[in-house]
């Protein structure tokens, strides 16, 4: 494919989303008839034929093009609109520089002896020390998955944190799979004539390590360019005995938008899952995230703080949170009526206590969008339900622990890839859409208030 056919493609891809979003009269007057030139940092230059044109644009379709350009799912996050001999919409000197960008920053306080193990995760912990101990000699790959907020990114970063303790002569690059995306689409669209091979760089950059760990790959379900440059890159680390660490939040198996031969190579390690933690656990998690606040919390008020909590460690760890808040804004000590109080919640046995179900989170949604339940959960396409049928799947990924295929089943019975496609393309609006972002935020305000 040409670099010009590439550009094309990508524009296609958003053009789908953009005449959804934007009425069809201002969408063939301004929107159709742009067209792609580059692509520069994560951002599609558009050219225009007019200023009054790229004027217009900017004034009246910035967040709808903007949402478009995210919910393609493309790997871009933003546009810039050029005008042929314009001196206000044209490209500054330096904007078709490469970036280079910065490695992600390890968690010093990741680190195995601050992981909390019990019954739920004693397998895995042991499986990643023993290839903290032993890169490359034990398990390759070792594939990590569990729910959200279960503890996965600190235990990959436990085990980056401690080879380059142990081991300084190895070098470890740990990162993110949205950020090993970005990174290829920038070396894949990179200005040629520009003085460097971007795309060199960028396989240096990958295959020249010792041990390669990278977080939530499912992200790159049905992005097959990324896939592929990964496909290369784990082959040739496996070859020289290096250590790939992935984690993911469902089975391999699962990962059925993920290629065939990538699935095969990652069962052919070993695979461990992070289970939900038992009560016990969640109350060792809590003594240790009050130990590092320096915070002494009764027992009666861990078993509380316990009992009203979901399975994400997170969560949990907000609920501490906001009942240390508490203590020190009102200058009282940390009873079971301070926290009762803080978390508005009654203080009672587990079973009179409602939790949080897929049918609270159903009937919120409803009730928020004015929607009926089988419309909610039928196959109509109409925007506003696919918008909120696709707010409740990210609800439920976020606010339950369940199998993905488990909330898929929830949800009308669809597939777990299209649960996957849901929650990341609603992570993603939330981030550039502040209207989606409250949207969430209310509907979940309704569900813990049920």
């Amino acid at each position: 494919m040409t670099e010009k056919a590439q550009f094309e493609y990508l524009w296609d891809k958003i053009r789908e989303r953009a005449e959804k979003l934007i009425n069809p009269i201002p969408y063939a007057a301004f929107i159709e008839h742009l067209t792609p030139d580059d692509v520069i940092n994560k951002k599609i230059v558009l050219r225009a034929d007019t200023d009054a044109t790229a004027e217009r644009i900017y004034k009246s379709y910035t967040e709808k093009l903007r949402e478009a350009i995210v919910s393609a799912e493309i790997g871009l996050s933003d546009f810039i609109i050029v005008v042929e001999g314009s001196e206000t919409y044209t490209l500054r000197e330096d904007s078709d520089a490469l970036v280079e960008t910065e490695p992600v920053t390890l968690d010093k306080r990741f680190t195995f002896d601050s992981y909390v193990v019990g019954p739920s995760n004693k397998f895995v912990v042991a499986a990643a020390k023993s290839v903290a101990e032993t890169p490359g000699e034990n398990f390759n790959p070792l594939y990590i998955y569990g729910g959200t907020g279960l503890g996965k990114t600190h235990l990959m970063q436990a085990i980056a944190n401690e080879i380059a303790e142990k081991k300084p002569s190895l070098k470890v690059l740990y990162t993110t799979s949205e950020k090993f995306l970005n990174e290829y689409v920038a070396s894949m669209h990179a200005k040629k004539g520009s003085g460097t091979n971007s795309e060199a760089r960028f396989r240096n950059r990958y295959r020249n390590v010792d041990v390669l760990i990278i977080d939530d790959i499912q992200f790159w379900a049905g992005k097959y360019g990324v896939q592929e440059a990964f496909f290369h890159t784990f082959n040739d680390l496996v070859a020289q005995n290096k250590q790939i660490v992935i984690s993911s939040d469902c089975p391999a198996k699962e990962l059925t938008t993920l290629e065939e031969r990538l699935r095969t190579r990652f069962e052919g390690g070993l695979i461990a899952d992070i289970q939900p933690p038992d009560a016990e656990t969640k109350i060792a998690i809590l003594k240790r995230k009050a130990l590092e606040k320096k915070c002494v919390v009764p027992e009666d008020v861990l078993a509380f703080l316990v009992k009203g909590s979901d399975n994400n460690v997170r969560t949990l760890e907000g609920r501490l949170n906001k009942v240390i808040f508490a203590s020190k804004l009102h200058e009282e000590p940390l009873t079971l009526s301070l926290a009762a109080t803080a978390l508005q919640e009654s203080i009672g046995s587990a079973d009179e206590q409602e939790t949080v179900t897929p049918d609270a989170i159903i009937r919120a949604t409803t009730s928020y969008f004015s929607v009926g339940k089988n419309d909610l959960l039928g196959k109509k396409k109409k925007q506003e339900l696919v918008r909120a049928r696709q707010i409740c799947t990210y609800l439920m990924c976020d606010m339950l622990s369940l199998p993905l295929v488990a909330i898929g089943k929830e949800m009308g019975g669809r597939d777990h890839t299209t649960v996957i496609h849901s929650r990341n393309k609603i992570a993603e609006l939330m981030r550039v859409n502040d209207a989606i972002a409250k949207d969430v935020n209310d509907i979940r305000s309704i569900v813990l208030k049920q």
